[in-house]
């Protein structure tokens, strides 16, 4: 899911320009059951001298333009390492979002399609070596901004009205390849990756990423949790960071209305006499916004502070 960006500026090949980069160690993996919250509208008002942040949670998922000044500031970043947070960096691999600062590298062959629920966003061919150069910067600017992961959003292109294009058309195949070529690049800059939705090609996959984020499994069905139970079943076991909307929708992102009771999101999905076990899925309760309000799975509802982007 994603939100409307603001725009700045990024020279394409340019991040960290004058910032000291220290050697990043081994590749982070994340354990499964580990607590998170995601945070996509705005930037996380924490800085050098903060001592606290709440929730208290070991993962943060925050959009990495935002919370960089477009590649050229770590102080949230390293605010958050300060703090024991483990820092997973959050960008639209598949699609145009025109207001994002490296817009205008996107050639008019690279874009195809309008989404459906964010209508000021294309769809990207990512077949495409152009897309290629320019998500391979996002990830180098990740890298040297500090964060631990990213988690590249829209790569199942293939569903809804992306996989049709006027100019091409985007296969499962394409997406494997993708997902594969993004997951190459993170190793190469000694970040994890992870995996936002796409269910079907999982098994094609669960090889080069290291954990998962999914969108609303709960709200479905029982198959698709159980598609997703790959994850911790794997060898090693790869978490999956799971977000569900039940009080929050088009008509009212911004809810901040808790669920009295947190077990259909939490602990098992059941259909039709069906059920599959997610007690072991890192979920959290959100709303469309995905902002600073979270609920977990203990009732607990907490809002980390942020703020406007300038």
């Amino acid at each position: 899911m994603r939100l409307t960006v603001a725009a700045g500026t990024l020279a394409l090949f340019g991040s960290a320009q004058g910032i000291a980069i220290a050697p990043r160690a081994d590749i982070w993996k994340p354990t499964v059951g580990a607590s998170w919250q995601i945070i996509l509208t705005g930037q996380l008002d924490i800085g050098a001298s903060t001592q606290s942040i709440t929730p208290n949670v070991d993962v943060f998922d925050i959009d990495l333009f935002y919370n960089t000044k477009n590649g050229s500031d770590k102080t949230i970043i390293d605010a958050l390492h300060r703090l024991g947070k483990k820092v997973i960096c959050y960008f639209s691999a598949g699609s145009f979002e025109p207001d994002r600062p490296d817009s205008g590298s996107f050639q008019a062959a690279d874009r195809g399609r309008n989404m459906t629920q964010w209508p000021k966003e294309q769809w990207l061919n990512y077949n495409n070596d152009n897309v290629h150069k320019i998500m391979a910067a996002r990830i180098k600017m990740a890298a040297d901004m500090g964060c631990d992961a990213i988690d590249p959003d829209n790569v199942d292109g293939y569903g809804e009205n992306g996989g049709k294009n006027p100019t091409f058309t985007l296969t499962q195949t394409d997406s494997i390849n993708f997902v594969k070529f993004l997951a190459s690049e993170a190793k190469k800059n000694n970040l994890a990756i992870g995996l936002k939705n796409a269910g079907e090609i999982i098994p094609d996959v669960l090889s080069v990423v290291d954990f998962s984020v999914n969108e609303e499994c709960a709200s479905r069905t029982v198959a698709e949790c159980s598609t997703f139970r790959a994850f911790p079943d794997a060898t090693p076991k790869k978490p999956v960071f799971h977000i569900e909307y039940p009080n929050s929708g088009s008509n009212n992102p911004s809810s901040t209305t808790p669920v009295t009771d947190t077990n259909p999101w939490c602990k098992s999905e059941s259909e039709d006499g069906e059920n599959v076990n997610i007690s072991d899925f890192s979920t959290v309760i959100k709303n469309y916004d995905l902002n600073g309000w979270v609920q977990l799975c203990d009732k607990s509802v907490a809002t980390t502070p942020t703020k406007s982007v300038s």
